[in-house]
């Protein structure tokens, strides 16, 4: 992926910068893994709003991606690379030796015309797809399944990888991208590489507008409103530490469940 500046012909194009997709082909998506997506803006089923500051955005069709890589050793091809508007990463549309076709995450690295593979025993290369137990140490992987049949969970976003640190008895021992050492059970899959479009994190919006666009929607501060509208209200919140509308806690308060089930496969706390 290249970056690329604008020239400053106004205020906001100074500090704007986008994507080149010299590496994306020029096609449209592929239609029978297409379907219409509604926009929530934000709430859920019962209409009222879960995420705030969310709605409006630029109209997208949502692409169906296969997480589950279930294909055992039939081979796929790569049919193209293409742009998804619903991820930071770019996907890759497979076309297996039965006819069937899918979209999955592009890995760093693949280009039209690999070969892909899932299974058991299948070589740990770029795009291949196989269970914890048979990844070599030192492996770079990415969509990782927490629940085995579950499909791919961790390591999805542009740039992201997680890495073999060690296996014993059941369990693989992985360093996830925030530095958090987890295990996982050894017949939960992966797939292999680094998700594509890693310079995601170096672009550079440029103006409000183009946040719009996204469907992000303005963010006001709580001390700009009044008391009955945010804890902070008024002119001033008198010293109170930083809370959130509901009055929880924004800065170093933990939020997750002390019992939670899954804590004991926790190594070590991420960063």
């Amino acid at each position: 992926m290249g970056i690329k500046k604008f020239n400053p012909v106004t205020p906001s194009l100074r500090f704007t910068t986008g994507r080149t997709f010299e590496e994306l082909d020029d096609k449209k998506s592929e239609k029978s893994l297409t379907r219409g997506k509604s926009s929530k803006a934000g709430r859920g089923a019962g209409g009222r709003i879960s995420v705030r500051r969310r709605g409006g955005g630029h109209k997208r069709k949502l692409r169906e991606l296969d997480f589950l890589r279930d294909k055992i050793g039939i081979d796929g091809k790569v049919a193209a690379l293409e742009y998804d508007p619903n991820r930071t990463a770019n996907i890759a549309l497979i076309v297996y030796k039965d006819g069937e076709k899918r979209y999955i995450l592009a890995p760093k690295g693949l280009k039209k015309g690999d070969i892909i593979k899932s299974g058991h025993d299948v070589p740990p290369s770029l795009g291949n797809c196989l269970p914890l137990e048979n990844m070599p140490l030192g492996t770079a992987i990415h969509s990782i399944e927490l629940v085995k049949g579950k499909g791919g969970q961790l390591a999805r976003s542009a740039g992201a990888n997680a890495v073999v640190a060690a296996k014993e008895g059941e369990y693989v021992t992985l360093k996830l991208p925030s530095g958090e050492m987890r295990m996982v059970f050894k017949k939960c899959i992966a797939t292999v590489g680094i998700v594509s479009n890693e310079e995601h994190m170096n672009l550079s919006l440029g103006k409000a507008g183009r946040s719009r666009w996204l469907g992000r929607r303005p963010k006001v501060r709580g001390e700009a409103m009044n008391p009955v509208d945010h804890p902070h209200g008024g002119r001033t919140h008198g010293g109170r530490h930083p809370v959130s509308p509901t009055g929880v806690p924004a800065k170093g308060y933990k939020t997750r469940k002390k019992r939670k089930q899954s804590s004991k496969f926790i190594v070590k706390r991420r960063r």
